[in-house]
């Protein structure tokens, strides 16, 4: 009777330690993604929804998202990333530039004329932080790295399609390599989040503003300016910004290990091309928003576009110089960035 009991007490313990690790096997989690683009923005519909979506769908939903776009969970942009790293919210898609000087060797991306597409650049840049720079992000778990599409200069009332057209123009920069790449060329930079640029145009603040033309709808620059400068492809992109999407690492070592798997799947090299690449598709869209208004888009050819590497060809040198100081190999930096650009450039369709 009592041989009976403990096998009857021992069978319940196994049956419940079972249930317990199957609980386990099958844990399901919410993550809160937090970002500053708009919930109507290319970015937020076709990258950080269609990433979400396909997160939930790998993990067989035991993955799910809680999203929310235009900062809806409050702060500023520039504290995004801090709020991944404290735990505020679980993810978060930032420019590592909102913090001027804090993640200086991926500056090298934001170097005039050094990105070609979207896609190589951004598997560049992954690559490079793995190697040259592996704790550039170590307070978060990095997801994705990438950058958009060729820069656009968009004015307002004044034309630019010449290096002497940008003298005295007060134009918005993303971040600290392109805010001196304006000044260079003679403009007045002003650095402001993307969310404000609609209300600095229509006060005047600012006479216009550089970004791709996938962004130019979400913050009306089609309807805000009536001139845009691109660059013909064979003179080279004028600039990009870097981007990351970043997880909270507490939260990413307590998923169990099947779905850290699923995170791993949808992280890397690979996604950060996607994100690249499906940022730049959608700049078709945003120079078509500008041209079916009657804005004047102009196209600065390969010749004079070597007028404004001449005239940005300083920041450069100042960026290697400012590497050396804080102790890093610059020249090492900056042509290690170049030679992993043209690698992924020559096994990525643009």
């Amino acid at each position: 009777m009592i041989q009976r009991r403990t096998l009857l007490k021992s069978g319940a313990a196994a049956a419940l330690g079972a249930s317990s690790l199957s609980g386990m096997a099958q844990q399901s989690v919410t993550l809160k993604f937090h970002t500053f683009m708009a919930p109507t923005s290319n970015v937020w519909l076709n990258m950080h929804k269609a990433w979400m979506d396909k997160v939930e769908k790998d993990s067989g939903g035991r993955i799910k998202f809680e999203g929310y776009p235009a900062m809806q969970l409050g702060g500023t942009p520039v504290q995004l990333y801090d709020q991944a790293r404290d735990g505020v919210v679980d993810i978060v898609w930032t420019l590592p530039g909102n913090t001027a000087g804090r993640f200086p060797r991926v500056e090298v991306f934001e170097l005039p004329f050094i990105m070609t597409n979207a896609e190589a650049t951004s598997k560049a840049y992954w690559e490079y932080v793995q190697t040259m720079a592996p704790d550039e992000f170590k307070e978060t778990q990095v997801i994705a790295l990438q950058v958009h599409g060729p820069g656009v200069i968009h004015t307002a009332e004044k034309a630019v399609r010449s290096v002497a057209d940008m003298k005295g123009l007060k134009l918005r920069a993303p971040t600290r390599q392109v805010n001196k790449m304006i000044a260079a060329l003679g403009a007045t930079p002003v650095g402001m989040p993307l969310p404000q640029i609609p209300d600095a145009l229509s006060k005047g603040t600012i006479q216009g503003c550089v970004i791709p033309w996938e962004v130019v709808p979400s913050v009306k620059v089609n309807e805000l300016t009536k001139f845009h400068a691109e660059f013909d492809p064979a003179g080279g992109s004028l600039y990009t910004t870097t981007f990351v999407m970043a997880m909270n690492k507490a939260k990413y070592n307590s998923l169990p290990p099947d779905l850290k798997k699923v995170i791993d799947a949808n992280s890397g090299m690979a996604t950060s091309g996607w994100l690249g690449k499906t940022q730049q598709a959608g700049d078709a869209a945003g120079r078509k928003s500008a041209s079916d208004r009657g804005n004047t888009i102009f196209t600065v050819s390969a010749a004079e576009a070597q007028n404004f590497r001449r005239g940005s060809r300083q920041i450069e040198v100042e960026w290697v110089e400012d590497m050396n100081k804080r102790g890093f190999d610059g020249r090492k930096l900056l042509d290690t960035a170049r030679s992993l650009i043209e690698k992924h450039t020559k096994t990525t369709k643009a």
